[in-house]
């Protein structure tokens, strides 16, 4: 079964990744069936592999499987992943055939993705020259994708503006219950680095992810970082319904909670553009993650301060690899 392309970067909107076992309609032949549970395999890596043991004797292509290893990856947004596969997709680019794609109507497409994924690979090597090279190839063969290939611009430039941008620890916020004057220093003391939790109770997606933060903040306390989760508006609406919304925590919920300052405030020289965001920083001041609290990158951050820290499971059950 062919999939649109259009669904490349949005497999979690399609049905066919919405079970690792698809039912198996009336009339499919045994290589149909071996393609289909390969296209929609997300559990493991393990999985995945017994599925392509199952495909090839199925008589799979090579393209067909490597395609479906590409949809693997993004699903999970496993770049390193996604990067150690242009060596399978070089040898492959020139000998691409339709007839055997399980995603790709037009070659366009498969090169595009090619291209994409060379992208990814010099976005890993901090090479901004090829990144661009490669990520505007993408755009000219798939204008499509726009919405897939658009993400890793916006990273590459909020990381080469976070080199620039040092925290001052002198720096006094309020605290969101008893309103006082809290220096960010002072939460520094015997802690390997800070993690900034930028929120707000009118952003659906904070109050969602609010459990799966008091599980990470109460792990990392523990293992010696500092968590400050910040307001950046501070409307009496937003702060008293942030009160209410940690008050079921009691009177020492994890980490410290503080209310952005009007001037000169960090939510944007730290360009916060979507919520919630982490924000790790060393001890120094320099900005080593600005991004999405469950992106893999995060962790490999802290995991840099500390080998031993290991990543705990959300409140929803959701498992990561470590």
């Amino acid at each position: 079964m062919r999939l649109p392309i259009i669904f490349l970067f949005a497999l979690a909107a399609s049905v066919i990744a919405e079970s690792a076992s698809p039912p198996v309609e009336p009339g499919m032949t045994k290589r149909e069936v071996a393609l289909d549970n390969l296209l929609s395999e997300r559990e493991s890596i393990t999985a995945l592999d017994k599925v392509i043991t199952e495909a090839k004797a199925s008589g799979i292509s090579d393209q067909a499987i490597l395609e479906a290893r590409f949809l693997f990856h993004v699903d999970r947004h496993e770049d390193d992943a996604i990067a150690a596969l242009l060596p399978d997709f070089l040898k492959l680019r020139d000998q691409f055939v339709i007839g055997d794609s399980a995603i790709f109507a037009v070659k366009e497409d498969w090169l595009a993705v090619i291209e994409y994924v060379q992208a990814i690979a010099a976005l890993k090597k901090g090479d901004k020259a090829a990144f661009k090279t490669h990520i505007t190839e993408a755009f000219w063969l798939s204008p499509r994708q726009a919405s897939a290939f658009a993400p890793h611009v916006d990273r590459m430039r909020l990381e080469e503006s976070m080199r620039l941008v040092k925290i001052d620890f002198e720096t006094k916020l309020l605290a969101l219950n008893s309103g006082e004057g809290v220096a960010l220093k002072s939460l520094l003391e015997g802690k390997k680095a800070v993690i900034f939790h930028f929120w707000s109770p009118a952003n659906i997606d904070s109050e969602s992810s609010l459990p799966d933060y008091f599980i990470t903040a109460k792990a990392l306390e523990e293992a010696s970082f500092a968590m400050v989760s910040i307001l950046p508006d501070d409307s009496p609406k937003v702060l008293t319904d942030a009160r209410d919304m940690i008050r079921p925590l009691g009177d020492k919920p994890p980490g410290a909670w503080l209310i952005d300052r009007k001037v000169e405030p960090l939510a944007p020289s730290l360009r916060i553009q979507t919520l919630p965001t982490f924000v790790l920083v060393s001890n120094e001041g320099k900005i080593l993650f600005n991004g999405a609290p469950d992106d893999d990158g995060l962790w490999e951050k802290i995991r840099a301060l500390d080998p031993t820290i290991i990543r705990p499971e959300m409140a929803g059950g959701e498992e990561h690899s470590q």
